[in-house]
């Protein structure tokens, strides 16, 4: 939000988390090759939306790679639920991003970030929100007795 960019470092960050997680879990029987195969994918299909979308406007660019590095994480998930987490998480976002925006000693030690000044919302914070809750939301079943 300070410089209103999604770093490339970010991004291969997170492409390199999927593609080692996915390659351990085909290697311990815990994902099937297709189903990787399908992750990657769907990942190359949000790519290609995401270049779409950007070329006309509509998204930011680093949203757009960030979205296509998520989008394999959300293979065989239920798209309602994927598409009403994004949702909440976005109403959460831009509701938290305003508030926070008008809280004087925030807006102080937050005073260089570009995200107050600029035009465009940072769509990053809802679907970085939306990954984190996804994947705490999978995770659940494990911390259930």
């Amino acid at each position: 939000m300070k410089s209103m960019k999604i770093p490339n470092k970010a991004v291969i960050a997170l492409a390199s988390s999927f593609l080692v997680a996915g390659l351990l879990a085909i290697a311990f029987n815990l994902l099937p090759f297709t189903a990787f195969l399908w992750a990657l994918g769907l990942g190359a299909i949000v790519l290609l939306l995401g270049f779409v979308g950007n070329a006309t406007g509509l998204i930011g660019a680093g949203d757009a790679k960030f979205a296509a590095v998520m989008a394999p994480f959300f293979i065989g998930a239920d798209l309602r639920f994927v598409l009403g987490l994004f949702s909440a998480c976005l109403l959460a976002a831009f509701a938290s991003h305003r508030l926070m925006g008008r809280v004087p000693a925030f807006r102080r030690a937050t005073a260089e970030w570009a995200s107050w000044t600029h035009k465009d919302f940072p769509m990053g914070l809802a679907l970085a929100g939306t990954l984190i809750f996804y994947l705490l939301a999978a995770l659940m079943p494990l911390f259930q007795g």
